[in-house]
């Protein structure tokens, strides 16, 4: 796998020439609608491994998988172009890659109203797939998304669905109360608990995941305890449990977000961690990258002093944002979009795209209509290689994407690969 960075006279047809590649992988892999040029600084993922297989008639993605000791879903991640889906045709080129030695846990996230097409897309990369999200009463019952139709397209993937529960209430807010009067009720546990159970038993869910936030440090023990009482019951039946972690970077970090997190005692209790590494540019904030990569890894670096590195899933953000300038504090509100977005929006302005080397994070700026500049921070490809490069480097269990909704083959694409950078 190479990491390309457009320069000025590069083209498609020319890298297609230099790395004997075809176009059509070289759009596909990185998610290149028809018809838009490259743009300068961009970072394109060129996939020059694999044998290629022509389909023959009578042939299915499983046949093939069968006849050439690989999986359909393999092939599904080696031909981003196939998006998720086994129909084939006679004709067609698709790639054989060898099996990969750096395979890592891949968890995402996704609403249950993702589009069928985004979801199929998505799930052959995938570990686990966590539905966001459940809430709960303040009498312990459950407010239930209607999540039957994702469960049963994960499942069918192989992917192993997680029912995620947050403090969501009935009016669609999250309410961070009730999270403490469920610590203080033991009676109130056993009712959610046996609630979690059930329904992650008769939806088919394989796994729960806690994501409580904005804990106050007084209830930081009993955030561990409803924890273990969880994972207990959880334990007779099969379950793994997850937690999502706010990113800290030491025990006694102040803060609202921080001290009720005890990195120690929630790692020593659940199967895996999910470090919520990401949002340190966000949509009220100013204009920075969404996940710096000194600060994630200051993250990291203390999350494997205290929790074994196997349990830990660094975050990883699948989205950017674009900022009107200039910033002003409670004024300012940046929009979201997704990178392929970001990329076609580049192209549109007629934007470079810059790359941060401290932040490890590409940026560029353009002007509206109205003559007002903006700024946006997204994601590619080195980006996310930087990321990946501190799961090997710390030995984590993986890593869990927030969120799946936009799709980002790049991201994808580089799971597992050995790369270098041109």
């Amino acid at each position: 796998m190479i990491i390309h960075t457009i320069k000025k006279g590069d083209t498609l047809y020319n890298l297609s020439k230099t790395y004997n590649v075809p176009i059509s992988r070289i759009e596909a892999d990185n998610g290149i609608k028809k018809g838009r040029y490259l743009v300068i600084g961009e970072d394109l993922v060129i996939n020059n491994s694999g044998r290629a297989y022509t389909v023959k008639e009578g042939d299915t993605l499983y046949s093939i998988a069968q006849e050439n000791g690989t999986t359909v879903n393999a092939l599904l991640r080696s031909n981003p172009s196939l998006m998720g889906n086994p129909l084939i045709f006679p004709g067609q080129t698709l790639y054989i890659e060898e099996p990969s030695e750096n395979e890592i846990v891949v968890n995402g996230y996704a609403y249950p109203f993702i589009t069928e097409s985004e979801l199929r897309k998505a799930l052959p990369f995938l570990s686990y797939l966590t539905v966001f999200t459940y809430g709960f009463r303040d009498d312990g019952t459950l407010i239930e998304p209607d999540d039957e139709r994702i469960i049963e397209i994960a499942k069918s993937y192989g992917v192993s669905p997680i029912m995620l529960l947050s403090t969501l209430t009935d009016e669609g807010v999250f309410n961070n109360t009730l999270s403490g009067q469920l610590f203080d009720n033991t009676e109130l546990q056993d009712i959610l608990i046996e609630e979690l159970i059930n329904t992650a038993q008769s939806k088919g869910f394989e796994g729960i995941e806690i994501d409580f936030e904005f804990i106050p440090r007084e209830d930081r023990e009993g955030y561990v305890n409803f924890l273990t009482r969880l994972k207990s019951a959880m334990s007779e039946v099969g379950l793994p449990l997850f937690v999502a972690l706010a990113p800290k970077t030491s025990d006694t970090q102040p803060g609202l977000l921080y001290e009720g997190h005890d990195y120690a005692g929630i790692g020593e209790v659940a199967d895996y961690v999910i470090l919520m590494t990401y949002e340190w540019g966000y949509q009220f904030g100013p204009p920075l990258a969404v996940a710096p990569i000194r600060n994630v890894e200051e993250v990291v670096r203390y999350a494997v002093s205290v929790i074994q590195p196997e349990k830990i899933l660094l975050g990883v953000p699948n989205y950017g944002y674009d900022w009107p300038l200039p910033y002003v504090k409670d004024e300012t509100e940046a929009k979201g979009l997704s990178t392929t977005a970001a990329f076609d929006l580049a192209y549109e302005k007629g934007a470079t795209i810059m790359f941060d080397e401290v932040a490890q994070a590409p940026y560029f700026n353009y002007y509206d209509e109205n003559g007002v500049e903006h700024v946006v921070w997204l994601e590619n490809a080195r980006s996310v290689q930087a990321r990946l490069d501190l799961v090997d480097k710390y030995s984590l269990g993986g890593i869990s994407i927030w969120q799946i909704m936009r799709y980002f083959p790049q991201l994808y694409s580089l799971l597992g690969a050995e790369y270098e950078s041109i």
